[in-house]
Formats: C-alpha cells, structure tokens, sequence
C-alpha cells in the first residue's frame, strides 16, 4: 500500500488524505509549491520524476490506519 506521508518534506507543511501533493518511485513527498516551483518536478532524493499523488478519501484514510 501507498505510504500517505502527512506533510512536504521540504517545508513540513501538512498534507492531509485530499490535498493535492507529489510524490517520486520512492514515496518521497512533497507539497504542490514546493515540487512544481522550487523542485521543477524533480525529486531531490533521488532525482526522480514527481508525479500527483493519489488522493484518498478522508474515511478510507481513517480505515487504513486501522
């Protein structure tokens, strides 16, 4: 299963099951300013694509941790 991670990993801001966030191969995570302004669409991991990551509905985030 996909690791939602809950925040960006270059600014900390939080990330919720529904926010619009990217993420590479590698489930490094990352918040929409940070990835398409400040990364270009690079993971800095790795070096990687980010790409949208899936969104999950607030109850099926709920049943996960479960």
């Amino acid at each position: 299963m996909l690791e939602m991670r809950d925040a960006c990993e270059r600014c900390d801001r939080p990330l919720g099951p529904d926010a619009v966030a990217f993420i590479c191969s590698y489930e490094c995570t990352f918040c929409e300013a940070c990835a398409t302004e400040a990364l270009t669409g690079i993971c800095p991991n790795c070096g990687g694509e980010l790409v949208h990551r899936p969104r999950r509905s607030a109850v099926a985030a709920t049943e996960a941790r479960h």
